[in-house]
């Protein structure tokens, strides 16, 4: 739009002929972004798919986070946790930078970011670890690797530190207790807790007062009042616990 405004010559041939230059540029400009973020954490051997998933975060934000910066950081952490632990920096670092590569997708696709960066990374090739990793940063599936656990650590520093995202912390403890109030107003919860930045939310239930069959039904009615009452970017996951124990003290 600003380069038609300047040349001034509006008509459906200029139009389409800015449109494909300025589309070449971008493709441009987002492998240069693709390939320099890769340089820069010495992550190797990415297809040309990758570069250009990477390249595209540089447009995404989340909470105000630009998600290029997010993934970069990511990996520098995962780089020095790993170093600490004795495993591989190296692939350390990868999990951590292609950890969000779902999110220049998932707008064209359905599933979570998580899932669709997972697949995208079995399409390019990539090891199971670096797989897993991304399929389970937000704990959506079971850890097969530790770095799998790396990564979700790395994350929830970047994404946590002071500054790192323009939300509020008045707004962020908002909408968690929003979030805990709304469970908590059904009869037989016992607690709640808002977790993942209120990307999750675990109730704990009475066993003796909630069956199987009713905890279902229970969690499928918060989840509508969840859609219908609160404002939340993404979605947010509902887990459910029953638990019946039983205990006694043998003297």
């Amino acid at each position: 739009m600003k380069k038609l405004i300047i040349d001034g010559r509006i008509h459906p041939g200029r139009i389409e002929e800015t449109i494909a230059k300025t589309t070449e540029e971008i493709e441009k400009l987002t492998e240069e972004v693709g390939k320099n973020v890769a340089m820069e954490l010495d992550v190797r051997n990415l297809k040309s798919r990758e570069i250009m998933l990477l390249g595209r975060l540089k447009f995404r934000t989340s909470y105000g986070q630009n998600v290029l910066d997010h993934s970069r950081e990511v990996g520098f952490l995962c780089g020095i946790l790993a170093s600490e632990l004795g495993l591989d920096e190296a692939l350390a670092r990868r999990c951590g930078l292609l950890h969000d590569i779902g999110k220049a997708i998932d707008q064209g696709e359905e599933g979570t970011h998580p899932v669709i960066g997972a697949e995208a990374a079995r399409r390019a090739g990539e090891c199971n670890e670096v797989i897993n990793a991304i399929a389970n940063h937000h704990s959506d599936l079971a850890s097969e690797t530790l770095y799998a656990t790396l990564v979700q650590a790395a994350d929830a520093i970047s994404a946590a530190r002071p500054g790192a995202r323009r939300d509020s912390l008045e707004r962020y403890t908002n909408r968690l207790e929003k979030l805990e109030a709304l469970a908590n107003s059904f009869p037989n919860v016992e607690k709640s807790f808002a977790i993942q930045a209120g990307r999750e939310l675990r109730i704990i239930v009475r066993a003796d007062k909630v069956t199987d069959t009713e905890a279902m039904k229970l969690c499928r009615e918060i989840v509508k009042r969840i859609e219908e009452e609160l404002t939340y970017p993404g979605e947010v996951k509902v887990t459910m616990v029953r638990e019946y124990r039983i205990i006694d003290y043998a003297r």
